[in-house]
């Protein structure tokens, strides 16, 4: 049986919904030993800034039940080292690429936007309102549904290509803030990232990372993370999402479509398996053509419920 995994979705063509998370999976060329880069749907980058950041103090990862807990402080090369010396990589991997993209201010967001936006190889932005691991910007900006408004507004107003929101757990309303992207002008939104966090040493009494808190992450979000998305989707937000938290194998990503998401993105399972993403690609068309399902598509936000 033939399984269809195409998919058009938030402005781009995919040749199968399969994406990796940002953070997860470096520029790529750091996988291309490991994974078959051109086999995947698209292609994340670590969240740029305008300027490099060094990101947070060590310890800055740890391990949990069930995941993991990161505050590495989105650490990068600024847009200028991006262009220069990962780009050229990203352009010939084969997948499709999208940008994350972050501010530690209202202007740098707009700017770095901008700047990225210009680049030939770059498919998307995904703009990054919602880490939790960085004392300026990024959950400031996405938390208040006016304030996150206002900024994707006036990011969309400079970027061309097609824009994707990447909200934060951290909220008493998901649907609040998806509603805002999409009057915003948005093109597709990605939920979740990472749920605060913290771990302690019982031993030394003293926390496991040096910023006290991070985003944890892993199979151990999953449900919170289909909850979002299910909201979402039901709640009638105009908006394609991408699906993130806890996918380990194609049944999670499955999972995840039903709920109403159009792709997923890996995270956590690359630093577990680097060939993760590729794995669940070859194991969601096996697994759809054993279900006698001929085409992806069939099953977004197919859940039944009462």
């Amino acid at each position: 049986m033939t399984v269809r995994l195409e998919i058009e979705t938030g402005g781009l063509k995919f040749q199968n919904p399969i994406l990796t998370a940002s953070g997860t999976f470096g520029y790529a060329k750091e996988f291309q030993s490991l994974t078959d880069l051109g086999a995947l749907g698209g292609v994340v980058t670590k969240g740029i800034s305008p300027k490099p950041r060094f990101g947070n103090p060590t310890p800055r990862i740890c391990e949990t039940a069930s995941g993991m807990l990161n505050s590495i402080g989105l650490e990068n090369v600024g847009v200028e080292g991006f262009e220069r010396d990962k780009l050229p990589f990203l352009r010939a991997c084969g997948s499709r690429v999208l940008v994350n993209f972050f501010g530690s201010t209202f202007d740098e967001y707009v700017d770095c936007g901008a700047r990225l936006d210009r680049l030939d190889g770059v498919d998307a932005l995904e703009m990054n309102v919602s880490c939790p691991n960085i004392k300026a910007g990024g959950i400031e900006f996405g938390t208040d549904p006016r304030v996150l408004r206002d900024l994707v507004r006036a990011c969309r107003e400079v970027v061309k290509k097609p824009l994707w929101i990447k909200l934060t757990p951290n909220t008493s309303d998901i649907v609040a803030l998806a509603k805002a992207c999409a009057d915003a002008g948005a093109d597709g939104l990605s939920i979740i990232n990472t749920i605060t966090g913290m771990a302690i040493d019982a031993r030394t009494r003293k926390p496991k990372i040096a910023t006290i808190f991070g985003g944890l992450s892993g199979p151990a979000i999953k449900p919170i993370a289909l909850r979002m998305v299910f909201q979402v989707r039901r709640a009638g937000v105009p908006l394609p999402i991408s699906g993130i938290g806890g996918i380990q194998d194609a049944t999670d990503a499955i999972e995840f479509f039903l709920a109403g998401a159009s792709t997923v993105q890996v995270g956590t399972q690359n630093f577990v398996d680097p060939d993760a993403s590729g794995g669940i690609v070859r194991q969601l068309a096996e697994r759809l053509a054993a279900d006698g399902v001929s085409d992806v598509r069939e099953l977004v936000g197919a859940l039944k419920t009462p």
